[in-house]
C-alpha cells in the first residue's frame, strides 16, 4: 500500500474526537486507508442493501452490535443513523470510536451538521498526490502522461488502461452517485452537462452559457454544479476580494479534482493527443491547482486558495491566503521559461505592494531556479503550501 500523507492527521484526530469522517471522491482510497489505520475495527459497508436496511429499520440494535465502534463505509447512504450515533458517542465519551467514509461531502449534509457538530473531525482524501507517487517511485517523468493517466489509486495499483477505467468510472458515477443525490431522469443530458464543464476547465463559470448550450434552465445548471461539487468531481475556485483600486471579476472558476476525468470527458485517448489539445494549458492549470489543494487537505486544513483577475484581464492563477498574507502563484504549461510568463506576477506585485512576499511560477519544465525574486518551480516540485 502506498503511504498516504493524510494518515498522520487521521491518527492524531482519532485520539481526540469520537468520530472521524474521511470524505472524498469514489475510489480515492478512503476504505483502504481506514482499514489500514484501524485494523481491529469491524468494517461495514452501507452499499450492502441488507446492512443499510438493518441500520435504518432498527438503528439502536444495529449500533449495539458495535460497542467498541466500527468503520462505516459510504455512510451517507443512511443519514438517519447520525442522530443515533450522537447518543452512542455522548454516552461512551471515547475518542476514535467510529470511522465514517463517504463519497459525498458530509458538510453539505444537514443531518451531519445538526447531529454530530463538535463530535466529528472531517478530513478530505483526494486521489494520490505527486509527492505520494514520488516517494513510492511511481511518478512518471512525462507531465502529459501523469495528467492523462490521472491520479486515482486503482489505476496505479492494477496498472489499468486509463481510457477504459475512466469511462467506467464516469458511468458508475452517473448511475450510482447522481441518482442517490437527486432524482435526475435524463442522465444523458447530465452527462452532456458534465462534458461541457470539462470543456470549460480553468475558465470562469458562466452558468447562463452552460444552461443554454445544454438545453436546461439556469436553476438546473446551478443545482447540477452543486451535485458535482458535493460528490468531489468539480470544485469552484472563488475570486479573491481584494481589488487594489481595480474592478475585479466576481465569478468563480471551475476546476476538476482529477485531470484523468477531464481527459476522458474530452475524449482524449493518449498523452500525444493531450500535448496538442487546445485546452492543454487549462488542463495543466487544473492539474497543479488540484495538487495545491491536496497539500492543504493532506494536512487536515481547508482550502485557502483563490484567484485574482481584474476587468482589464490581468490575472493571477492562484492566491494562497494565510494570516492575512497573500502568496501569488502563476501556472504555465510551457517547458521553456520566457519573459511573458512573469508579466502578471510583476503587475500584481506592483499594484498590491507585496514586494517582499514569496511568489511562485510553476511550469511544465524540470529545472528549479529564481528570477527577479520569483521562485520558478517544476511541476514535480510544487509542494509549497
Amino acid at each position: 500500500m502506498i503511504e498516504r500523507e493524510l494518515s498522520g492527521k487521521i491518527k492524531s484526530l482519532a485520539k481526540k474526537m469520537p468520530i472521524i469522517a474521511i470524505v472524498g471522491p469514489r475510489q480515492s482510497g478512503k476504505t483502504t486507508l481506514a482499514k489500514a489505520l484501524f485494523k481491529t475495527k469491524p468494517y461495514i459497508s452501507f452499499e450492502n442493501t441488507d446492512v443499510r436496511g438493518h441500520a435504518l429499520n432498527d438503528p439502536r440494535d444495529f449500533l449495539g452490535r458495535y460497542p467498541k465502534g466500527a468503520i462505516f463505509d459510504e455512510v451517507q447512504r443512511a443519514p438517519e443513523l447520525f442522530s443515533y450515533l450522537q447518543g452512542v458517542v455522548d454516552e461512551e465519551d471515547k475518542p476514535g470510536m467510529f470511522i465514517l467514509t463517504g463519497s459525498q461531502h458530509f458538510l453539505l449534509l444537514e443531518k451531519v451538521t445538526q447531529s454530530l457538530a463538535g463530535r466529528v473531525g472531517i478530513l478530505e482524501l483526494l486521489p494520490f498526490s505527486l509527492q505520494e507517487l514520488s516517494k513510492s517511485k511511481l511518478l512518471e517523468d512525462s507531465v502529459d502522461e501523469v495528467i492523462f493517466k490521472g491520479l486515482y489509486p486503482r489505476i496505479y495499483d492494477k496498472n489499468l488502461n486509463p481510457v477504459d477505467w475512466y469511462a467506467d468510472y464516469i458511468e458508475a458515477y452517473l448511475e450510482r452517485d447522481v441518482r442517490q443525490i437527486t432524482n435526475i431522469k435524463d442522465l444523458s443530458t447530465f452527462k452532456k452537462f458534465l462534458s461541457l464543464c470539462a470543456g470549460r476547465v480553468g475558465q470562469l463559470l458562466n452558468l447562463s452559457s452552460l444552461a443554454v448550450e445544454c438545453g436546461i434552465t439556469h436553476t438546473t445548471a446551478r443545482d447540477w454544479i452543486s451535485i458535482l461539487e458535493a460528490s468531489f468531481i468539480v470544485y469552484l475556485l472563488q475570486p479573491h476580494h481584494k481589488n487594489f483600486n481595480k474592478r475585479v471579476v466576481k465569478m468563480p472558476k471551475i476546476y476538476f479534482y482529477d485531470t484523468g476525468v477531464v481527459c476522458s470527458l474530452l475524449n482524449i485517448e493518449n498523452k500525444e493527443q493531450l500535448f496538442t489539445y487546445p485546452l492543454r494549458g487549462n488542463i495543466f492549470e487544473a492539474f497543479i491547482m488540484s495538487e495545491l489543494l491536496k497539500q492543504r487537505f493532506n494536512k487536515g486544513l481547508k482550502s485557502n486558495l483563490y484567484f485574482w483577475r481584474d476587468k482589464t484581464g490581468h490575472e493571477i492563477d492562484c492566491i494562497a491566503e494565510s494570516a492575512g498574507n497573500l502568496t501569488p502563484i502563476e501556472i504555465k504549461s510551457g517547458k521553456t521559461i520566457n519573459n511573458e510568463m512573469f508579466k502578471n506576477l510583476e503587475y500584481w506585485k506592483k499594484i498590491s505592494g507585496k514586494i517582499k512576499n514569496d511568489s511562485y511560477l510553476i511550469y511544465g519544465g524540470s529545472n528549479n531556479h529564481k528570477r527577479n525574486g520569483i521562485n520558478i518551480l517544476s511541476w514535480k516540485d510544487c509542494n509549497i503550501l
